[in-house]
């Protein structure tokens, strides 16, 4: 497996695991999960639209650390916005990733953590 697949692999994981913790939380199938234009969710009290914002512009790193500071694991709402954030930093390029100091390895670390603490870790099992 070459570099380029190797992070291909890690992206149609992190959907997948996306895809699956959303059918779970939300009780119905999803084929697959885009981000709904009205942008519903908020966790620690911003917008997840603000939050990917902040990875747009180059703090992912400060973008994530609030997001997790306040999600409630609890709540499915928080979660899922938990995961769509994950899934869009996924999306990103692995340069710019790697000019912002964070890498497709730490998306998919980051998605493991929340789908876990959320009380679904046998996604992440069984995925690896």
């Amino acid at each position: 497996m070459n570099f380029e697949d190797e992070k291909d692999y890690i992206m149609r994981l992190v959907k997948e695991m996306v895809r699956v913790l959303f059918s779970l939380l939300f009780g119905k199938k999803y084929v697959s999960v885009e981000q709904a234009a009205e942008n519903k969710y908020e966790v620690s009290g911003k917008k997840l639209s603000e939050l990917l914002a902040m990875a747009d512009s180059g703090k992912i790193n400060e973008a994530e650390n609030i997001l997790l500071g306040g999600i409630d694991y609890s709540n499915k709402e928080d979660t899922a916005a938990a995961a769509l954030f994950y899934q869009y930093l996924c999306e990103k390029e692995e340069d710019f990733l790697r000019q912002n100091n964070y890498s497709k390895e730490e998306v998919l670390d980051g998605l493991r953590q929340v789908v876990r603490k959320a009380g679904y870790g046998d996604i992440a099992n069984l995925i690896e």
